[in-house]
C-alpha cells in the first residue's frame, strides 16, 4: 500500500552525472526512471523537479563574472536539457510522462499552469516540471516547494546521495548522527540547509513534509512511498 497519492520529487542535477564529471550518466538516468515507474504502478501521482547543475549553476556562473540574471536563465535551461532526459527515459519504458516549462519554449514544453498539472497528474502522467519558477534568484529547491504546494502534494521527496539528515556532513564527520524526524523550527535553530530558507519556509507555512532519502539506490524510493523508515521526515 502506497503512503501517499500525490507526491513532488525533488531530483539532483549533481546526482545524474553518476560516476562522470559532468552532464548525464545513462545509467543513472535509467535507474531514476525505473524506480519512478515503479512507484507509479502504486498509483502514485508523480511530479518531479531536476535540478541543473550538472551542466551550469547560475551563482558558480555569477562568481565567474556572468551576469547574475543571466547565469540563472542559464541554469534554468540546463533544468530543461534534464528534464527532457529524463523525459526520453521514461517514454523509453512505457512510462507516460510530460514536461511542463516556466518559461514559454513551445514545442520543447508546454507552458506551465497549475490546472494543466494536476489534469496530467490524474491521467497518470509523470508530470515533469522544468525551468524553476521562471525567474532568476529562485533555486531549483523553491521551485520544488512552490510546485510541491500547487499541485496539493501529500509530501516532497528529496532524493539525495546520502540516507537522510544528520547532525553534521556525515562525509565529513563520522560521528555525525541521523534524525528520523526533524522539525522545521530545529531545521533553522541548527543551521542545517537541507534546502535554502525560502524553500524551507514555504513548506513550513503550507505543512509540506519533506522526507530526504538517498535516492541512489535502487528501490529506496518504492520504500519511501510504502511508508518504509529509512530517511528522515521533516514537518511541523
Amino acid at each position: 500500500m502506497a503512503k501517499y497519492k500525490r507526491v513532488l520529487l525533488k531530483l539532483s542535477g549533481e546526482s545524474l552525472m553518476g560516476e562522470q564529471q559532468y552532464g548525464i550518466d545513462s545509467q543513472r538516468l535509467n535507474d531514476y526512471a525505473e524506480q519512478i515507474k515503479e512507484i507509479t504502478e502504486l498509483g502514485v501521482q508523480v511530479g518531479i523537479v531536476i535540478g541543473g547543475g550538472n551542466i551550469f549553476r547560475g551563482l558558480s556562473g555569477a562568481a565567474k563574472g556572468f551576469d547574475r540574471v543571466k547565469g540563472d536563465q542559464m541554469g534554468m535551461m540546463a533544468t530543461v536539457i534534464n528534464s527532457l532526459a529524463l523525459n526520453s527515459a521514461l517514454d523509453a519504458i512505457g512510462c507516460k510522462s510530460r514536461v511542463l516549462t516556466a518559461i514559454r519554449m513551445e514545442p520543447i514544453g508546454e507552458f506551465y499552469s497549475k490546472q494543466k498539472a494536476i489534469d496530467y497528474l490524474n491521467d497518470g502522467y509523470v508530470t515533469i516540471f522544468s525551468a524553476g519558477t521562471g525567474n532568476p534568484y529562485f533555486t531549483t529547491d523553491t521551485g520544488s516547494s512552490l510546485r510541491g504546494i500547487e499541485i496539493e502534494a501529500d509530501a516532497m521527496l528529496k532524493g539525495t546521495r546520502v540516507d537522510g539528515i544528520y547532525t553534521a556532513d556525515p562525509e565529513k564527520d563520522p560521528s555525525a548522527t541521523k534524525f528520523e524526524n526533524i522539525t522545521f523550527d530545529e531545521i533553522y535553530n541548527r543551521n542545517l540547509r537541507i534546502m535554502d530558507l525560502t524553500a524551507t519556509t514555504m513548506c513550513k507555512e503550507n505543512d509540506l513534509n519533506i522526507v530526504v532519502f538517498d535516492m541512489d539506490t535502487k528501490g529506496n524510493l518504492k520504500k519511501v512511498i510504502e511508508g518504509e523508515n529509512i530517511g528522515t521526515v521533516v514537518h511541523n
